[in-house]
């Protein structure tokens, strides 16, 4: 299983559940990751893990990635080269393009990529990986329905649907209230309502359209004193023209002291933020799958998220989230003011999320993939 980084992004996620969850079911999974000298898997993992080190390089944005994608198939040469692997699986398109590579020279007969949503990349060198790693590998796997039929629609490639997951035993309501109460003094929350989202500050989460609705929340419900918690956000590519328009926009707003930007969390962390929050606020514009909102269900949280197709595939609105017109600060604030101020709306949806959470485990995705794979090799087989 090959990951481009250590860093707890969704598909990073993914890749490391998918494979202990492979593992749990009897199968030899190694995972391999792309890393700079220093840093770590963002946790301890339970199968064997191969770390390719590169040394960022100090050139053009392109250049630098020609130079991960080089030191990742360098790295991966000796390890796929050993041979004994029935399966290649590159979760993301850098590490699907350096399996690329090494099928080209021989190293592997077949690559698998899951897709889990295509970007807007404008970099000429991010938007030939991505493109040649949706068009060339010899099975393409997504993740939710809507992605299998775009790719279909916009690159004229069959996809298989595998499905997410979530762990319930590390995202879980807080036991008793002592447990929340110390969640939200790490935060700082005291009595305030706390706006709780994780992915960073981007374009594809719409992270404006956020602040527009915090900002309107705050003056619609000033007696509760809204308090916007944003964690995560550690990706490959740059995105401080976006944060400074965010910036800039705190300041316009006049919500500088009630906006918290943490970045990067430890695991336990995020965890913990979950249990503090009120409300998981998900505005995006884009997503594979939305695996973040997955986990504020599996804790319980109420969550209000972009009325987008991916979201539709396992949220109902007004069962298990309240979903809001895409781009639309107010509704988004809308939204919030009702979980805020309807108790019966705030139980309904944490019911209705925990029925949702109970049904994607990892071990359930597994068998997903177990059966994608045999029948990958079943067809590779008739083909020959």
């Amino acid at each position: 299983m090959l990951t481009y980084s250590v860093k707890p992004r969704g598909g990073v996620v993914h890749a490391v559940e998918v494979s202990e969850a492979l593992a749990r079911r009897g199968h030899a999974v190694e995972l391999a990751a792309l890393a700079r000298p220093g840093e770590a898997l963002f946790r301890p993992t339970t199968v064997p893990l191969h770390v390719v080190r590169h040394v960022p390089v100090d050139a053009p944005f392109d250049e630098r990635i020609e130079a991960m994608l080089t030191a990742y198939a360098d790295g991966l040469r000796p390890i796929l080269g050993a041979g004994g692997y029935e399966v290649v699986h590159a979760q993301d398109c850098l590490s699907a393009n350096a399996a690329l590579e090494l099928r080209a020279q021989g190293i592997v007969d077949q690559v698998i990529r899951t897709v889990h949503h295509v970007d807007d990349f404008t970099s000429p060198s991010l938007v030939e990986c991505q493109h040649r790693s949706i068009a060339e590998p010899d099975h393409v796997l997504c993740v939710s329905q809507p992605w299998v039929d775009r790719l279909a629609r916009d690159f004229g490639v069959r996809a298989e649907l595998v499905c997410n997951g979530v762990d319930t035993r590390r995202f879980r309501p807080p036991r008793d209230a002592a447990e929340r109460s110390a969640a939200r003094a790490a935060v700082g929350a005291g009595d305030r309502f706390v706006v709780l989202t994780v992915g960073g500050i981007e374009p594809r989460k719409g992270s404006l359209t956020l602040l527009d609705g915090f900002a309107a929340l705050r003056a619609a419900a000033p007696r509760l004193d809204p308090l916007l918690v944003i964690a995560g956000g550690t990706t490959l590519f740059d995105y401080r023209h976006e944060r400074e328009q965010f910036d800039a926009r705190v300041a316009a707003l006049g919500v500088g002291e009630h906006v918290r930007v943490l970045g990067p969390q430890a695991p336990a962390a995020i965890e913990s933020l979950f249990r503090a929050a009120d409300v998981f606020a998900f505005p995006s514009v884009k997503e594979g799958f939305g695996l973040a909102a997955l986990e504020a269900l599996a804790a319980e949280l109420p969550v209000v998220a972009s009325d987008l197709d991916v979201f539709r595939g396992f949220l109902a609105d007004g069962e298990s989230a309240l979903l809001a017109p895409t781009g639309d600060g107010g509704a988004l604030a809308a939204a919030l003011a009702r979980v805020a101020r309807e108790p019966a709306l705030r139980d309904r949806l944490r019911a209705g999320g925990r029925r949702v959470a109970d049904a994607y485990t990892w071990d359930v995705s597994a068998a997903t993939h177990e059966g994608a794979y045999a029948a990958f090799r079943l067809s590779e087989a008739s083909a020959a």
